[in-house]
């Protein structure tokens, strides 16, 4: 799927699972696994590249590097959190243009103040309304193709309230955005109240954190709720990190890899995941 058709995709009532990616060799697993477009979270940055906690460290260029490595190396539309725009709406616009060049399909952009915190720790704080709102109306206006969507998300559930949150999206949506996300829902009845007010109107997105503030549920399940779009951002971090304790460990004990090798991949099957068989022949048609 191209990110001119990912547009199009939405505009369909069967959800897009969207698994989290952080770099280029997690998306190109990902998009080998199937999946039909990606999610670069701002949190696995953070973890990744820093070893830091999603607490507002990471900066634009860290994302639109990351962006840009990821969408050379893979074809799938990638959705990109791009915190609060990385400052005011001067900010938000040098954003917007540098992740669309970068090749960003969806650009993320929430209501926090700065610095931000992952949308799953307490102790958030959320801009203004009408401060928001303008960001929004110059991430539209800072974008050269309409193909390059923009994805509003207030976090206003955890201070305001749900009724608050709400209303922040329908005011949100009124500045033009092509989607919503109202992060951090915490029950089935929070997630059926957003559906029932926007499901029918744009794409909604749900945030799945395990061991977050909203109810981990199946791709068909929050499809049935009215979701069109499911990320699970932090999943593969988390899965990556585990492995990774098991594999050091290991090795620290054992002083050797071997314990560990029905668990991992040998030489020529990285190779074959990464595509060097095909590299190569592409470096001989030029000798």
């Amino acid at each position: 799927m191209t990110t001119s058709s990912f547009k199009t995709r939405l505009a369909r009532n069967d959800i897009v699972l969207a698994p989290g990616v952080y770099d280029a060799l997690s998306a190109l697993v990902a998009e080998r696994a199937g999946f039909e477009a990606l999610y670069l979270s701002g949190a696995s940055i953070a973890y990744t590249r820093l070893g830091r906690s999603d607490v507002g460290l990471t900066t634009f260029t860290e994302v639109a590097d990351t962006l840009a490595r990821i969408t050379e190396r893979v074809s799938l539309p990638v959705i990109v959190d791009a915190d609060t725009g990385f400052g005011n709406a001067l900010n938000t616009q040098r954003t917007v243009r540098g992740f669309e060049r970068a090749g960003a399909a969806m650009v993320q952009i929430e209501d926090q103040t700065f610095p931000k915190r992952c949308g799953h720790l307490d102790g958030k704080a959320v801009v203004p309304e009408r401060e928001m709102a303008g960001k929004l109306k110059a991430a539209l206006d800072a974008r050269t193709s309409s193909d390059t969507l923009i994805l509003a998300r207030t976090d206003a559930v955890a201070i305001e309230g749900l009724d608050a949150a709400l209303d922040r999206a329908e005011a949100y949506l009124a500045c033009g955005v092509d989607a919503l996300f109202i992060e951090a829902l915490r029950s089935p009845e929070q997630m059926d109240a957003a559906c029932q007010r926007f499901g029918g109107r744009v794409p909604l997105l749900v945030n799945m954190v395990e061991g977050g503030k909203t109810p981990i549920q199946d791709a068909d399940a929050l499809q049935k709720h009215g979701f069109r779009i499911a990320i699970f951002p932090g999943g593969t971090a988390r899965a990556v990190v585990h492995t990774l304790q098991g594999y050091y460990a290991s090795l620290h004990q054992h002083r050797t890899t071997q314990p560990w090798r029905p668990q991992m991949l040998d030489f020529d099957e990285l190779n074959e995941v990464i595509g060097t068989p095909d590299l190569m022949r592409t470096g001989q048609r030029y000798e």
